[in-house]
């Protein structure tokens, strides 16, 4: 019994969701089709398809089946590529996942350098600020900021970021250079909301750490609209320190001996994934992006 081949028919059957398409693409006839679907079924003892002359539905169990079969069929064609790949040339497709500030400055520059070196690979990438199940979802690789819980994830950790607060040049002579945390009082104060939460600013000064609020008067919800006032003179903004540097002279960072907030970057893979060449190579881009842009080891 070929059990690789029944389970790759069920899997294009269910995708394509009709039997005639589905022998077409695996260039097999209808009937030698269904029997390899009988034998599956008949092979785990549950019913993975509904089928009727016109169209075919998944079970309840073939839900399930569906999701796990995919990913074993995906793992397989990994496989295959790595050991096809005697020069060790990324192939094949690859999805990505970040927050959106990272991969708004930092990934997003990467996969640009990253498609031109490697042209055989198909780029996925989904920015969200939730994290996702990477072996449900099929990601490759994930980029994540703040500490990491033991998953039984491969971490990488590309680097520490600090918090910088910041203004643009015009600002600051309008207003003046705060040169304590008190002073911040007297300055508009640019606040980003993240999750519905307005990030504060953690801020030591004679050894003791005061959180800092933004003002409620000008509040933002992306990477760029803080930016873009920030450099527009609307106030002090608070932001990663890989945020800041590509705005070389239009921001200017303020109590710099002050900030005490530090997050570490991690790359994250499921360990059948870590070793594949197009995982390892992108990360080690993205990780050279980050030192690009001032972002320590």
């Amino acid at each position: 019994m070929d059990r690789l081949g029944n389970i790759e028919a069920f899997v294009t059957a269910a995708e394509l969701g009709s039997l005639t398409a589905a022998a077409r693409r695996l260039a097999i006839s209808p009937s030698a089709l269904s029997r390899r679907l009988s034998q599956l079924e008949e092979q785990i003892g549950v019913r993975l398809l509904h089928r009727t002359t016109r169209k075919i539905r998944l079970s309840e169990e073939g839900v399930a089946y569906l999701e796990r079969s995919r990913g074993a069929l995906r793992e397989l064609a990994e496989a295959h590529a790595i050991a096809a790949s005697a020069r060790d040339r990324p192939v094949g497709a690859l999805r990505i996942e970040a927050p959106t500030i990272l991969g708004r400055f930092v990934v997003i520059p990467a996969i640009a350098k990253f498609t031109r070196r490697f042209p055989e690979v198909e780029i996925e990438l989904g920015l969200r600020d939730t994290s996702s199940d990477l072996f449900a979802d099929g990601i490759d690789v994930a980029f994540r900021m703040g500490p990491q819980p033991d998953s039984g994830l491969i971490a990488r950790k590309l680097g520490t970021t600090a918090l910088g607060i910041c203004a643009a040049p015009a600002y600051l002579r309008r207003k003046g250079t705060p040169r304590s945390i008190a002073a911040l009082d007297r300055h508009d104060r640019i606040g980003y909301a993240s999750q519905g939460r307005v990030v504060p600013w953690r801020l030591r000064e004679d050894g003791v750490v005061r959180e800092v609020a933004p003002s409620r008067r000008l509040i933002v919800n992306t990477a760029d609209a803080l930016i873009d006032l920030a450099v527009a003179g609307a106030g002090i903004a608070g932001m990663c320190e890989f945020m800041m540097r590509p705005r070389g002279g239009e921001l200017v960072e303020v109590l710099a001996g002050a900030v005490c907030d530090r997050s570490p970057l991690y790359a994250l893979s499921l360990p059948t994934r870590q070793m594949l060449p197009k995982v390892r190579r992108f990360v080690d881009l993205v990780a050279g992006e980050l030192a690009r842009l001032g972002v320590k080891p």
